[in-house]
């Protein structure tokens, strides 16, 4: 069994699995065209358009993180989750790509988007590239029928997750067809919840783990990616524009139906909250008013209770203790992000 030391921070279990992962990502985007691979290289943060080398905002890492935890908490050295590693960042870059394009969002990470840097048919090919590229290193990769199985299955779910979230933009915000938050909680487990899961699954089969080991891991994945989204609902209203990213109350000007607005419409306290999310200029009114009907209480009571949800299964399942405690540190602080 392989004995992984106790990084200090996240930053450096973040940094350690990123290091291990990089080197093979970046081999394996080098495969495609190369105008898809400067895209794909533009997405990652790693040139500007037209292919000079940049030291752009990339992403956390978690999916690959998770994919070299996996290995480890099965007891193999962490570089036996650098397939599931790549597959999962290439499938997250494809996604990200794609919804940008679906929900016309201009920028990504503080720079122009794909679509909007390059184009929408160039943004969706290199989307659909990365994919194809995904499924190939893990149909390379030991046991890759069955890990291209699980790939799938996440992929099915990420699909359903997303095509729930465009729907919800068509339907009231009260009444009948309003959205529930069961509803809302089947959508972030698919869209968000099922790549953190398949990540660290992935990883466990590649590092020997049996089927319940590797199950009891996609579960606690699915869990971490429900608290995760709703804290992004928080923090899509309340947040620090300079933390985020994003402007403050944006997600209510572009009135998405999140977890914290679905809890306070189902208060009485939010009578008039419909009609403020449906008025230009009234975000701040609308934030407060949600606020004051317990929208952000209830979100962030959810998102506790799915971490609980993650940190018992993690806890249960028969895991290399060293890595347990590192997937356990990443669960807590990925929760802790500026509320």
């Amino acid at each position: 069994m392989t004995t992984v030391q106790a990084p200090s921070s996240v930053p450096e279990l973040l940094g350690r699995c990123g290091r291990l992962a990089q080197p093979a990502l970046r081999e394996a985007v080098g495969r495609l065209h190369p105008w898809v691979a400067e895209m794909a290289g533009y997405s990652f943060g790693w040139c500007e358009v037209g292919g000079a080398p940049a030291a752009a905002p990339g992403g956390k890492g978690v999916r690959q993180a998770l994919a070299v935890l996996g290995a480890e908490a099965a007891g193999a050295d962490g570089r036996a989750g650098v397939p599931a590693a790549v597959a999962v960042e290439l499938v997250h870059a494809f996604s990200l790509l794609h919804d940008d394009v679906m929900d016309g969002d201009a920028t990504r990470r503080r720079r122009p988007a794909v679509w909007k840097a390059y184009g929408t048919g160039p943004a969706v090919l290199a989307g659909d590239a990365l994919f194809a590229l995904a499924v190939e290193i893990l149909a390379s990769a030991p046991q890759g029928a069955g890990t291209v199985r699980l790939l799938s299955a996440a992929l099915a779910d990420l699909v359903r997750g997303q095509a729930d979230d465009l729907l919800f933009a068509t339907r009231p915000w009260t009444g009948p067809e309003r959205v529930t938050p069961e509803e809302y909680r089947s959508m972030a487990e698919g869209k968000t919840g099922a790549l953190l899961g398949c990540a660290a699954a992935l990883g466990a089969v590649l590092g020997g783990a049996d089927a319940a080991t590797a199950g009891a891991l996609d579960r606690a994945g699915r869990h971490l990616g429900i608290a995760f989204q709703l804290v992004d609902d928080v923090l899509g209203i309340w947040g620090d524009p300079a933390v985020t990213g994003k402007p403050v109350g944006g997600d209510l000007r572009q009135r998405k139906k999140t977890y914290p607005v679905l809890a306070a419409l189902g208060s009485p306290a939010a009578r008039g909250l419909p009609e403020l999310l449906d008025t230009p200029g009234r975000a701040a009114q609308a934030a407060a008013l949600i606020e004051a009907a317990g929208g952000r209480t209830a979100a962030l009571t959810e998102a506790r209770a799915h971490t609980a949800a993650a940190r018992a299964l993690l806890t249960e399942a028969p895991l290399a203790t060293e890595a347990a405690e590192h997937l356990l540190q990443l669960l807590d602080h990925l929760m802790d992000r500026e509320l």
